[in-house]
């Protein structure tokens, strides 16, 4: 069986437009996330697929991000399977805090990576 290997992109690659889909615990998202990115945690994934879907409506592309990409990879495997347009990003929020990229957080504390 041959497998399409899963599309990934470097984290200066997401457009600051670009659909992020953090799939971190709350706990994770509470300390530091991007700036608009829509937070469905990976153990919610399932049940809230619609969500996903309504956000990647007229074939916009899906930025899959969790810690490091591990849980983004399987959501991203997932999504593409479904025929979503997504890709990982490598190295995930800490390639990101690494790179200088923005981050916030919703009770205005200084942005970390948990």
């Amino acid at each position: 069986m041959n497998f399409a290997p899963l599309p990934s992109v470097d984290v200066a690659a997401v457009p600051s437009d670009g659909l992020v889909l953090d799939v971190r615990e709350d706990d994770e998202w509470a300390a530091g996330h991007v700036e608009g990115a829509l937070h469905v945690p990976m153990s919610d994934f399932v049940a809230r697929f619609g969500e996903v879907t309504e956000a990647v409506a007229g074939g916009r592309k899906a930025y899959v991000m969790c810690r490091v990409g591990g849980r983004s990879a399987q959501v991203t495997q997932y999504l593409v399977q479904q025929g979503l347009d997504a890709v990982n990003v490598d190295g995930g929020m800490l390639a990101w805090d690494g790179a200088g990229r923005p981050m916030v957080t919703d009770n205005g504390t200084a942005p970390f990576v948990l």
